[in-house]
């Protein structure tokens, strides 16, 4: 399969997310025996208790993940996580593990908002960092929730399990205060749960409406004209979430290059929307 050059934009997106998401967990939650929550957290828990690598350990437990995303979230967005995956494992074992700073506060704060900021960059672009992000963006699409926050409620168990695992419950609730924050900013950066209308002026009228509605997504046909040209043209309505706005601007792309898009942020949706 040929790489575009949007999709080498993204994957090269994709690997500087998992290089700052690898930094937060060698230099910083790591070193402190904190964890990150989600199939990150379990790899770290099983490597603070057998001493395996945890970056092998990330990696092995993504595989059936990825694999149920394969099936519920579409080709594109399972490469993209495939890729994000790797490089944070990979990375993970170049990096060193080596304490950023001594105080543990500063860095589950600072390890959280790092994690955050990768994960979220991989989100917005069209992947995610495996693990929870995976399950939560299926029960995202199926519920109408923000993603940071299911990740946070998953990943109460997997903290809970820390402080039970060597009875030291201030790094379970370090750990807690960095998961938090992981899930503020991926709130802040995707918000793939607030919706978003599209307003789509293109002379392809019929093809892009057929694509849309694959999505799906409903879509409304409306007769405009042009102020300076007088040229009569259709635009098309459609709203959809935050989430599927990158997915959205590429298929326009394909199908009309010279489309003219107009999206602007909707403030609530009232009768039937698709959340799926």
């Amino acid at each position: 399969m040929r790489v575009k050059a949007t999709d080498a934009v993204h994957i090269g997106i994709m690997i500087a997310g998992s290089a700052i998401v690898a930094c937060g967990f060698q230099l910083l939650l790591i070193p402190e025996q904190l964890i990150s929550g989600g199939l990150s957290g379990v790899a770290m828990l099983i490597g603070y208790a057998t001493g395996w690598n945890i970056g092998i350990l990330y990696l092995a437990l993504n595989i059936p993940v990825l694999m149920w995303g394969w099936r519920e979230l579409g080709r594109r967005f399972i490469v993209y996580s495939i890729v994000s995956v790797l490089a944070a494992s990979a990375l993970m074992q170049v990096i060193p593990v080596r304490a950023f700073t001594d105080e543990r506060l500063l860095a589950a704060v600072f390890g959280g908002v790092l994690i955050g900021t990768g994960t979220a960059a991989a989100l917005r672009f069209g992947g995610s960092s495996g693990g929870f992000d995976i399950v939560a963006s299926i029960i995202s699409r199926r519920r109408d929730l923000p993603v940071g926050l299911l990740i946070f409620a998953l990943n109460g168990s997997v903290v809970v399990a820390l402080g039970l695992l060597n009875g030291n419950w201030d790094a379970a609730l370090y750990s807690m205060l960095a998961i938090f924050l992981t899930g503020k900013v991926i709130d802040v950066v995707h918000t793939p749960h607030r919706k978003v209308t599209a307003f789509i002026v293109t002379n392809r009228t019929e093809e892009l409406a057929a694509e849309l509605l694959k999505m799906p997504r409903g879509v409304t046909i409306l007769k405009t004209k042009g102020a300076f040209t007088s040229e009569e043209r259709d635009m098309l309505m459609t709203v959809t979430s935050r989430y599927e706005l990158s997915e959205l601007r590429k298929l326009i792309r394909t199908v009309d290059p010279r489309a003219f898009v107009n999206v602007v942020q909707t403030v609530d949706v009232i009768g039937e929307f698709r959340k799926k």
